[in-house]
């Protein structure tokens, strides 16, 4: 296989936000015998290099194909027979060329065609295809010029242009005036704010818009991790994001978002403001924290935290019960959560209600009233899956070993409630009574991934004042929370002085607000456990218990081999 000169590949972030000035452009233009590359071939190559508007070199040769030119070619280009004789084959051309190429990047009239017949004879000579980035002029004279002119054709986008090469059919000389098309589309790119080659390249991609005057307004942003906030004319903020490339996906939004709301959202916005970030998971903490400060209207979930929900075991009552609850107050029960929904919370609750029979009836019993005489039981205790004391026949001592369980339960003995509903998943599948064992497979699942959530949120809140490294990065955190150097340029501090300096309570149930911010820190611990120091701690954080089982879904690959 032929030696390959050093192409493109995989570009960095770097290298597609490299300064369009910076950025080295080769024009390439190609003749041919005809359209298709699997029947045709290339009877001249044209190119040229430059950057920042300075011409690096060029490149010229006519090309034999081996075959006779159609009658039509040679009244087109002016190319005969007899010129191409002398000329090379392709296969002496390539390696000159590629080596041209070095890692600039393509630029073409209807691009396409040429990279087409270039593929069909790199591949033919055992090169691999092109990997070189590439820019259309066909395809952004589409976007920019398509009410300014009647056709988009090379010779027309020249005149219109007023270039100073004009297009002749001859591979440099048209590749020339590709070139000079280019640098007329720049200008008028660079008041959509196409400052970089990221945004020259995805500018053909995006479709006409209403509000594309506006993408303006992403000029100043950077390609880095961040948060970034749309805002009103009256400085409202109207939506919060993230980004790990704050610049490339605002401008997403002027093309690549298919979202309803998205027009809209830009019809109203009249600044983009945006906040800097180290890394993706200090951005995912700050659009939380955002978020829940703005209550943003385009975002669906800026109120969603206040209707999380609780799950409280009522040990204030004579007979405890399980109940779901918008808020939680410490000291006058057992919570579990918070949900994301309240129908989350509904079904942690009946996996508990069906390992243990504590009782599911909401009748009001005082401390020294006993039930009237003659009470009808309600329907768990009648269908004897309830110990419910409302007909007045269940003892209290008795009772209170069942809310003894639950609490433990609930604590750190977790088997005492998850391996009942396991034992009545295995017997009802056992029985062929698949629908009632997937019922009880979803409410295992649910209490599992509950228990172990809150295993997850009480370590952060009793760790303290906590310092962990990963990659060499300190990150300090109070009591779970991430908290930001005040004195920093441009720093957003997440947890002010005040709630430093305030005492908190592990004990007690995790505040709702604080709940989305806990969960991205704790996934952000677990993923990173493997490359993270601790520094500091004024807390606690390990824990001696065994891990909770997940019985989450096992997924099997594909045309996996059997084990020998």
């Amino acid at each position: 296989m032929p030696s390959i000169p050093p192409l493109s590949g995989q570009r960095s972030l770097d290298d597609l936000g490299t300064p369009l000035h910076e950025v080295t452009f080769v024009a390439v233009d190609l003749e041919t015998t005809g359209t298709s590359p699997a029947s045709c071939a290339i009877t001249e190559v044209g190119a040229i290099k430059y950057r920042g508007g300075e011409v690096l070199g060029t490149f010229q040769t006519l090309v034999n194909p081996g075959v006779d030119i159609p009658p039509m070619i040679t009244v087109l280009t002016g190319i005969t027979n007899s010129m191409l004789y002398p000329a090379p084959r392709i296969a002496e051309v390539l390696p000159a060329l590629l080596e041209f190429f070095g890692r600039a990047v393509l630029v073409g009239h209807n691009l396409r065609f040429d990279t087409s017949f270039l593929d069909a004879a790199l591949l033919a000579e055992g090169y691999e295809r092109l990997a070189h980035r590439r820019v259309d002029t066909l395809s952004l004279s589409r976007r920019l010029l398509h009410d300014e002119v009647p056709n988009l054709r090379l010779g027309t986008l020249a005149r219109h242009l007023r270039v100073a090469t004009e297009p002749n059919h001859r591979a440099l000389a048209d590749a020339m005036a590709t070139a000079e098309v280019l640098h007329a589309l720049l200008e008028r790119t660079a008041r959509l704010g196409v400052l970089g080659l990221d945004d020259l390249v995805e500018l053909p991609t995006m479709r006409a818009h209403p509000s594309i005057q506006k993408l303006s307004l992403t000029a100043h942003l950077p390609r880095t991790p961040g948060v970034y906030l749309f805002r009103d004319p009256s400085g409202r903020v109207l939506y919060v994001g993230k980004a790990t490339n704050l610049r490339s996906r605002v401008r997403s939004y002027f093309g690549g978002d298919d979202r309803k709301k998205i027009p809209q959202l830009l019809r109203e916005t009249a600044r983009i403001d945006h906040f800097e970030c180290a890394d993706p998971f200090e951005a995912e903490v700050r659009e939380i924290r955002l978020i829940q400060q703005h209550e943003p209207r385009f975002n669906r979930r800026s109120k969603a935290w206040r209707s999380y929900a609780y799950l409280k075991l009522t040990l204030r009552e004579r007979f405890p019960r399980l109940a779901v609850v918008r808020q939680a107050k410490s000291g006058d029960g057992v919570y579990l959560g918070p949900f994301h929904s309240v129908s989350a919370a509904h079904t942690v609750r009946e996996a508990i209600e069906t390992a243990v029979p504590v009782r599911r009836c909401s009748q009001r019993i005082g401390r020294r009233c006993a039930v009237p005489e003659g009470a009808t039981a309600c329907v768990p205790a009648q269908l004897g899956t309830a110990a419910c004391p409302c007909t007045g026949h269940t003892d209290e001592a008795e009772y209170g070993r069942i809310i003894e369980l639950v609490v433990r339960g609930l604590g750190n003995e977790p088997e005492l409630l998850l391996d009942p509903l396991e034992a009545r998943m295995h017997s009802l599948a056992a029985a062929e009574r698949f629908e009632e064992a997937a019922l009880t497979r979803d409410r295992l699942r649910g209490l599992a991934r509950a228990l172990r959530r809150r295993r997850a949120l009480e370590s952060l809140r009793r760790s303290g004042r906590m310092t962990v490294e990963v990659d060499g990065v300190p990150r300090a955190l109070f009591h779970g929370r991430l908290l930001v150097d005040a004195a920093a340029p441009g720093s957003l501090p997440l947890v002010s002085a005040e709630e430093a300096a305030t005492p908190v309570d592990p004990d007690a149930p995790c505040p709702r607000e604080q709940l989305d911010e806990l969960l991205v820190v704790a996934r952000w611990l677990e993923l990173a456990a493997s490359r993270a120091r601790l520094r500091e701690a004024s807390g606690t954080l390990a824990s001696p218990l065994p891990p909770i089982p997940g019985f989450e879904p096992v997924t099997r690959r594909k045309h996996a081999r059997p084990a020998r």
